[in-house]
This record gives structure tokens, sequence and C-alpha cells, in this order.
């Protein structure tokens, strides 16, 4: 292969040769997640928790919040490359739907690209990427409490840390990491003061 290896290529470019590897055949919704290796944690996270952004939305955050928990849960166990079950990682994908993510996730990827680069690479690999797994399966669990407001914090974290992932970006790992560590401890410490509050009104 010329130019940057697989692992070193913009994921954007990436998906863009996997188009041309699979050479207007159907390949395996596994077969793409092997090619794009431990990036496809990212990928996955990010296409899942941009719904979660959208503040007062209700119903589909807490619906991708599992699917992004299972992720996430596998990142914490330490896997290289996400596990489907066999009949979903068997289901084929057409060369030309491959291409047409490539080409609806290819501007919002470039945008992504422009502002993050390879640093702090080692917060993006094992053993580090299993405490950010651990982040990960926090803030899913906190997006899946159905209160107003408590999807969007976690939900802007998860994307951020899912664009770490992607370009290998520690910096944005860190960000996103305490984005949503601090709305989890905010939530955390307003629950404790309600608690406190009704104990002392109710002269517990």
């Amino acid at each position: 292969m010329t130019g940057h290896a697989a692992g070193d290529m913009a994921i954007s470019e990436r998906l863009d040769q996997l188009v041309v590897e699979a050479d207007g055949k159907s390949v395996s919704l596994g077969w793409v997640l092997a090619q794009l290796h431990e990036r496809a944690f990212g990928l996955f996270l990010l296409f899942l928790a941009l719904p979660s952004c959208i503040p007062f939305l209700y119903g589909i955050p807490q619906v991708v919040a599992l699917p992004m928990m299972f992720v996430a849960v596998q990142i914490l166990l330490g896997r290289r490359v996400p596990w489907l079950p066999e009949k979903l990682s068997a289901r084929l994908v057409t060369a030309e739907s491959l291409s047409q993510l490539a080409g609806r996730a290819g501007p919002w990827l470039r945008r992504i690209e422009a502002i993050s680069r390879p640093r702090f690479t080692a917060l993006t690999r094992a053993p580090a990427d299993r405490l950010v797994g651990l982040a990960l399966v926090l803030f899913s669990a906190s997006i899946l409490v159905p209160l107003p407001g408590t999807n969007t914090v976690p939900g802007f974290a998860v994307v951020i840390v899912a664009m770490g992932l992607l370009e290998r970006d520690g910096l944005l790992v860190v960000l996103g990491t305490i984005l949503g560590t601090a709305w989890i401890a905010t939530l955390l410490f307003a629950g404790a003061t309600l608690a406190s509050l009704i104990k002392t009104w109710l002269g517990l």
C-alpha cells in the first residue's frame, strides 16, 4: 500500500479506501469492522451519540444509549475490534451502501479531522483505553436516565471522546472524559443535596 498505512490514515480516507477494496462486491459487516480495527469503536460511538446531543429530546437518546453502553463495555474489556452477534456480523453490505456511507459521513468526519490530530496517543490505546471505556459506560448510563437535560451533556462528552478515538487524539479523549465526569459529579451532588433537604423537611 502506498502512502500512509491504514492505521495512520484519516478515517474519512479509510472509508473511501474501503469502497475501493470492496471492488463493487457485497462485503460483510464483520469485514468492514475488521478493516477499521479499533477505530470502529469511535465510529460506532460517534453515530450513536449524536442524537443524544439534542436538548430535551426523549426516547431516542435512551434507545441509543443501550448499544452505546454495549460498545463501551467492549472497550472496557479490552477488545481491539467491536464484537457483533454472528448473524449481524455476517450481514452483507453492498459496495453502493458503503459508498453512500462514505459520502454522507465524509464531510462531517473531515470537519472533525480539521480540529484534531494524533497526540497523546497512549491515552487512546491499552491500558488507558479501559479507563476511557469505564467512563463511557457511566456516560451511557447517565443518558439512560429519563430526566430533563440528562442526555445532552453526556452526549456531547461521548461525541468528543469518539472523535478522539477516531483520530487517536488523546487531548480530545481527556476533554470529553472531564466534561462527562464533571456532569455526573454535578448530578450526584444535586441528588445528595436534594435528598438531604427532603430528610430535613420531613424531620428524619
